[in-house]
């Protein structure tokens, strides 16, 4: 799913009383569309949990979206950065 999209869905879910938080590919999409709560990874597409195979990496990513669910304030906008 494009960036956008999933934005706006996210949006739409936060208005409905469901926290949401995305992984994003586009961090400059993400930052047009403002979703409520979003965490930028510097990874290829189709990887946005990074490389096949690296468990340690996807772990990091996911513990930093349950952290930015569990700390944020919200709904954000708010957008972290995993940085490389």
């Amino acid at each position: 799913m494009c960036n956008q999209t999933v934005g706006l869905i996210q949006a739409e879910l936060e208005r409905q009383g469901m926290v949401t938080a995305s992984v994003s590919l586009l961090r400059f999409v993400t930052e047009i569309v403002r979703p409520p709560r979003a965490l930028a990874v510097p990874f290829a597409h189709g990887q946005p949990l990074g490389r096949a195979g690296d468990a340690a990496t996807q772990h990091r990513v996911l513990a930093a979206l349950l952290h930015l669910i569990e700390h944020a304030p919200g709904p954000g906008p708010v957008l972290a950065d995993l940085g490389a």
